[in-house]
């Protein structure tokens, strides 16, 4: 058996050694910036909330210990409701989001169709030019659309940009499989969803997370086109504690609760955050493979 000589090995210089210990460094400070403000929140979750306030500085470990905010956020009513609210906008709205992508990106790759390069250019106008706000507040509201949870999907129904991604997708796929499929008699739908969408997973993975991310922390839409607020999802319920600096909207006025409404602003921010830190694990392996689609074929 031949033993390899030591002589071949790659030797590292000491330059190369300083830069690997100050490149280490860095991505580590890196990753304490990005990391430091979620331990924040979560510390001062499960804080007193009469020695939170006095604490300055960077908090590490929490100032005393209480569930209390939580238990005070578990019995409030708005909570459950506005997460039944976001979970509709986010199911629904991520569903209608997919097949519309999917049937616009299929009909701007179609070659036999006339209107399919004109309908291109349009699409890509909208990334530059827009009608603005009032002109959508009353589009919305003359389609009976307004304080209806169906104006925070339908309007949304296409993104550009995940569009031209998926459309990239479509057509990298190889032309043979689809002429196969129309020898044997397979229609324009057929073809879409039992070649185009399943050969499509990995992008269709990472725009499943693009779309439930964007309704599921939206709250302008909602604030523009929501009156009723038994309707307000749950990021527009946490926008209204956080920047009014009111905790009114919990439904509460006892002296505990005045005592710890520090402290439930910071669990609110963990229970509206936490459903979606999840999900991303699930689609990690193919979030890579999905977002660098665009950067290989135009």
């Amino acid at each position: 058996m031949e033993k390899t000589n030591p002589k071949n090995k790659i030797q590292v210089t000491t330059g190369e050694r300083i830069f690997n210990v100050f490149n280490i460094l860095f991505m580590l400070f890196i990753a304490f910036i990005m990391f430091y403000p979620i331990w924040h929140v979560l510390m001062a979750s499960v804080s007193e909330s009469n020695l939170l306030m006095t604490h300055r500085g960077l908090l590490f470990w929490p100032e005393g210990f209480s569930w209390a905010a939580y238990r005070y956020v578990a019995r409030n009513p708005a909570i459950p409701q506005g997460y039944m609210v976001t979970l509709f906008v986010v199911i629904v709205g991520t569903t209608v989001n997919i097949i519309m992508t999917s049937l616009a990106a299929f009909f701007v790759t179609r070659k036999n169709q006339f209107l399919a390069k004109y309908v291109m250019m349009m699409i890509m106008f909208t990334m530059f030019f827009g009608g603005g706000m009032i002109p959508e507040y009353l589009n919305v509201r003359d389609l009976g659309l307004y304080n209806s949870l169906w104006a925070l999907i339908i309007p949304a129904s296409i993104n550009t940009f995940n569009c031209i991604i998926l459309r990239t997708s479509f057509l990298g796929l190889p032309e043979s499989l689809e002429e196969s499929a129309r020898l044997d008699g397979a229609s324009e739908f057929t073809i879409l969803f039992r070649i185009y969408i399943p050969l499509s997973k990995a992008v269709l993975a990472v725009l499943v997370l693009y779309y439930g991310v964007a309704h599921w922390n939206s709250w302008f839409s909602a604030m523009l086109y929501i009156q009723d607020r038994s309707k307000f999802p749950l990021q527009l319920l946490l926008r209204e504690i956080l920047i009014s600096n009111d905790t009114s909207s919990m439904a509460n006025t006892s002296a505990d609760f005045t005592l710890i409404a520090e402290t439930i602003k910071y669990a609110l921010i963990v229970v509206v955050s936490f459903p979606i830190l999840c999900l991303y694990p699930f689609l990690q392996k193919y979030f890579t493979k999905g977002v660098l689609v665009g950067a290989v074929k135009g």
